[in-house]
């Protein structure tokens, strides 16, 4: 059963940091694209990071957030920086074999994690 797994959420203060984690299983993950998305109640999924041969960042993100990946360990981070309350959202895990702008969107997404909640109180 291919799975991938969510850690590293929780509750953090205003301008404060965070490691999110994602480890896969049941297939090596090193020839997908791998990222991450995010869900605030009442807001639409958002693309926040990935990476393949680049990395890709959202917006909202640039230069806040870094992802980055260890293939030996099918595992990918996300380092939190400066977090704000509007980074508040339960954060989703994604894997692909699609093109960097059709990730973006969420198309062509193979797998999902269940997702961890940031929780970023002001």
């Amino acid at each position: 059963q291919v799975q991938l797994v969510e850690s590293g959420g929780g509750l953090v203060q205003a301008g404060g940091s965070l490691t999110l984690s994602c480890e896969g299983s049941g297939r090596t993950f090193s020839g997908y694209i791998m990222g991450w998305f995010r869900q605030a109640p009442g807001n639409e999924r958002e693309f926040v990071a990935a990476t393949w041969s680049a990395v890709y960042y959202g917006d909202s993100v640039e230069g806040r957030f870094t992802i980055s990946r260890d293939n030996a360990k099918n595992t990918v981070y996300l380092q939190m920086n400066s977090l704000k309350p509007e980074d508040t959202a339960v954060y989703y895990c994604a894997a692909a074999r699609t093109s960097p702008s059709d990730f973006r969107s969420g198309y062509g997404v193979s797998y999902w994690g269940k997702g961890t909640l940031v929780t970023v109180s002001s």
